[in-house]
């Protein structure tokens, strides 16, 4: 049994599933939806690499890195996928990334209570010392929905990693601790409340 567990994480708009291959097909349609794997930037697969990134992903997730698809409770569609990844079981310190939607669901309420979700299972249910965010210095979308989140900037890692494009990746690491997490969860909850009212 391994420390985080693929369970299913459910709230008002969505539902988070353990990833499995019977989700291919439906996160090709979610990926086309955006174009996104075109952004320079950001790690994600087109419909071509789509079958290997989840299986590779499925197999990560028997060691304790849980892969989810992200499920709208409304229509039953698939529109994206988030993970634990990188899980130090020791220190209880996962990272939360390979996060990505299709279009339709961006700047909508999804993000924020996909967020809301994992980081509660985490803190509340694992006991979380610390949860951690990693991203590419340049995407500055995926860096100002982890700071509106309540994340708190560690550094950057200069030279990281090489992209596909052959361009080196500078990587900007942040993170919540357990015992910002109240302040953080409060947070995330009036996002949710302001979205439902159509304030943001």
């Amino acid at each position: 049994m391994t420390w985080l567990e693929p369970v299913q994480l459910t709230g008002a708009a969505v539902t988070l599933i353990p990833l499995g291959i019977n989700h291919v097909e439906p996160l090709k349609a979610a990926v086309m939806d955006g174009e996104l794997w075109k952004l320079w930037f950001a790690n994600v697969p087109s419909c071509d690499q789509m079958e290997d990134y989840v299986m590779r992903a499925v197999e990560s997730s028997a060691k304790g890195n849980v892969a989810f698809a992200v499920r709208l409770n409304s229509t039953h569609k698939i529109v994206g996928t988030t993970r634990f990844y990188n899980v130090d079981e020791i220190n209880r310190r996962p990272m939360l990334g390979y996060t990505w939607y299709a279009n339709s669901v961006c700047r909508t309420r999804v993000n924020t209570e996909c967020k809301l979700l994992l980081l509660q299972y985490a803190f509340e249910e694992k006991n979380a010392i610390a949860v951690e965010f990693r991203t590419h210095y340049f995407n500055q979308v995926s860096r100002t929905a982890i700071e509106r989140l309540g994340a708190k900037q560690d550094g950057i890692l200069r030279s990281h990693q090489m992209m596909r494009d052959g361009s080196i990746r500078d990587t900007v690491i942040y993170s919540i601790l357990g015992h910002e997490w109240p302040a953080v969860k409060s947070n995330l909850t009036s996002k949710l409340i302001a979205y439902d009212r159509g304030e943001d």
